[in-house]
């Protein structure tokens, strides 16, 4: 699908990251591009969204993680609402699991924050251009996945998931309490408690000490499988 870029040439960026030094340093970076310019930052939808509004940006970098709520979910309200909108959503993981939520969500293209810097402004032209973006990495592994139709236990586990389940279930095998996720999800400590049930029940868990340790055991084989490689 073929983007909207401006007539004039230079690109308006709005970045949404919950750390103001990542979003500084991003736009310090962009703004030696001579077609690329940051308009604006946000940390979470809320304000993302306002400053859509304001500015009019042509694109958004977005983190998974926000101060409330996910990127994910922004960029599912960003595609509603502007369809054609180019979106890169930027990241700490790299595993394949967040790469395919985001392209289910309507991201344009996937990459993490351990690429040098050219990476990301070579992702940001692909994405402009109208295609999409993923490292050789992350869509070689999508593809063999697809290719060859399994999935590891711990997949299917993450997968059963919705994508709000999944990123508490995450947060609980990061090490995060019920208060501490609900103030990261910007939602009450009840509604995280709600969704703790939905995860034990779709898991077949017995007791909210089955979940953290079935959740740290996920999160402990996940980096185990990014460090060999697998992911």
């Amino acid at each position: 699908m073929k983007m909207l870029l401006p007539p004039s040439g230079e690109v308006r960026i709005l970045i949404v990251d919950d750390h103001p030094i990542v979003r500084e340093g991003l736009a310090r970076m962009l703004d030696r591009e001579k077609d690329l310019v940051v308009c604006g930052d946000a940390e979470d939808i809320n304000t993302a969204l306002t400053a859509m509004g304001r500015l009019h940006p042509d694109m958004l970098i977005v983190d998974v993680t926000l101060a409330a709520g996910s990127g994910i979910d922004l960029v599912k309200c960003v595609r509603r609402s502007h369809p054609r909108m180019p979106v890169l959503v930027l990241s700490m993981h790299d595993g394949m699991y967040y790469a395919e939520q985001a392209l289910r969500a309507g991201a344009n293209g996937y990459i993490t924050k351990m690429e040098a810097p050219k990476t990301l402004v070579t992702a940001i032209r692909k994405v402009l251009s109208g295609d999409i973006y993923l490292s050789e990495k992350t869509a070689a592994a999508i593809i063999k996945r697809s290719v060859s139709g399994t999935t590891s236990k711990d997949e299917q586990d993450f997968l059963c998931l919705s994508d709000r389940e999944r990123e508490v279930f995450r947060l609980l095998g990061s090490g995060m309490g019920t208060r501490h996720i609900a103030e990261r999800l910007g939602v009450s400590i009840r509604t995280i408690d709600t969704y703790r049930e939905k995860i034990k029940h779709k898991l077949n868990l017995r007791n909210a000490s089955e979940l953290l340790q079935h959740a740290i055991q996920w999160a402990k084989n996940i980096d185990q499988e990014r460090e060999a490689g697998k992911l």
